[in-house]
């Protein structure tokens, strides 16, 4: 898809910089619709200071790949200026600690450090000369560039747990909610099955609270939130074998690793991760890696913020639908830590049109193995107890339609990879 935009969408992307992480970044580093202001960091994927690590392993990539390659220069529009880069939360506002290093690895990149210590950067000088590294909290950060902005220009892309998004609320909520342009956000499971928990989307398993702070009545707008649960974000995915056909014939696994010396440093540092991505992938029953985080990427930068008050929102470009779900978030379950219980009683969008609700709901659970809870009255020792009201009472914006898979995987292939790709059905 070819670079048309003039008009470029300043945003601040908050990130723990894992596998689908690391290529949702650099599908933004290859976008000429976004100005990245600032990357923010924090705990999820990783901890902090290994998610910090890997954005600077990003440009060193990068920085290597122009090097040999500078008519690739020109393919990373975001590459070369400078980008504020900050540390966020170290963990959840409340509860305990959890992290996806069982999926992404120790260091957040399926343990390159270690499996490819040519990528591994010098850990007492990891500095690169387009990253403004900050001790300023990730919080004040987004704060200045927030007020030092139009009102409404800035798009906050949340990739990882939202907990920072949370204590920018808490710091200053009259500027985020006055201010702040449009928040896209990757989490939350509502008819599918969890990623970390038979019902949960680890973001928002990593910090549930932060999740029903950001979705109080006084919390993000919600007519410039956007919000990509699983439902969406799993059916776009990457097939390994597509991926060895159109950029890496060489592509192996582990005990096949990607040899430096063979290959462009791009497509050798995306391998490196991927080939052990791969085999868990495999595990599952799955030859494909999902682009969860890449979506989110690609719902931005083809949908700018709103600045006219008087539009409902979320408005959302053709190609793009959005329909609001009424959901609670659970934070204290046992066995259900950041479970969305939707609200099926007021919830237009937990059906199609026409449905029979109640059949609907049987082949859900049946299919899911799962049980939604129903939010009727209950007894407590003999006395009828009113429904908790659910805390989120307009709805939240949630992406149910894109342009399609085929759009982003060409997207991908030509701006991170240079590889033109034209792909039909039958090629998914």
């Amino acid at each position: 898809m070819p670079h048309t935009t003039t008009v470029r969408i300043p945003v601040i992307i908050d990130t723990d910089p894992g596998v689908d992480d690391t290529l949702a970044l650099l599908l933004a580093l290859a976008s000429e619709e976004l100005e990245i202001l600032a990357i923010t960091i924090s705990f999820g994927n990783t901890d902090v200071d290994a998610s910090l690590i890997n954005i600077f392993k990003i440009f060193h990539t990068l920085d290597k790949h122009f090097k040999r390659f500078p008519e690739d220069r020109a393919r990373f529009p975001n590459f070369g200026r400078p980008i504020i880069v900050a540390r966020g939360a170290a963990g959840p506002l409340q509860g305990e600690l959890f992290s996806a290093q069982y999926f992404h690895g120790r260091d957040g990149l399926s343990d390159i450090t270690n499996r490819h210590p040519e990528i591994a950067l010098d850990q007492n000088n990891p500095a690169h000369s387009s990253l403004v590294l900050t001790e300023t909290a990730a919080e004040d950060v987004v704060l200045d560039l927030i007020r030092s902005h139009s009102p409404r220009a800035i798009t906050y892309v949340a990739l990882g747990p939202v907990t920072n998004l949370a204590m920018l609320l808490r710091k200053d909520r009259s500027t985020i909610q006055q201010r702040l342009g449009r928040v896209v956000s990757m989490g939350g499971a509502l008819e599918v099955p969890g990623n970390t928990s038979p019902v949960a989307e680890f973001n928002f398993f990593a910090d549930p609270y932060a999740v029903r702070e950001i979705f109080q009545p006084d919390g993000i707008p919600l007519e410039r939130f956007v919000l990509l649960p699983l439902d969406i974000t799993t059916p776009h995915d990457m097939p390994f074998p597509q991926y060895r056909t159109l950029i890496d014939p060489k592509f192996g696994t582990p005990a096949t690793p990607s040899k430096e010396e063979d290959k462009r440093p791009i497509h050798h540092f995306t391998s490196s991760f991927l080939e052990k991505t791969g085999e868990v992938m495999r595990s599952f029953g799955k030859d494909a890696v999902e682009l969860h985080d890449p979506v989110a990427i690609w719902c931005a930068l083809s949908n700018p913020p709103v600045v006219d008050e008087t539009v409902e929102g979320p408005t959302l470009q053709p190609g793009w639908k959005a329909v609001r779900r009424h959901f609670e978030i659970e934070r204290i379950g046992e066995f259900t830590r950041g479970m969305l219980v939707v609200d099926r009683r007021e919830d237009e969008g937990a059906y199609d049109e026409g449905a029979n609700r109640a059949e609907t709901q049987a082949k859900l659970e049946h299919e899911l193995h799962s049980h939604v809870p129903t939010l009727n009255q209950v007894q407590n020792e003999g006395q009828t107890v009113a429904p908790t009201t659910p805390s989120v009472v307009k709805g939240v914006p949630c992406v149910v339609e894109t342009p399609g898979q085929n759009v982003l995987l060409e997207l991908m292939y030509s701006r991170i990879w240079g590889v033109s790709a034209h792909l039909s059905a039958d090629e998914i």
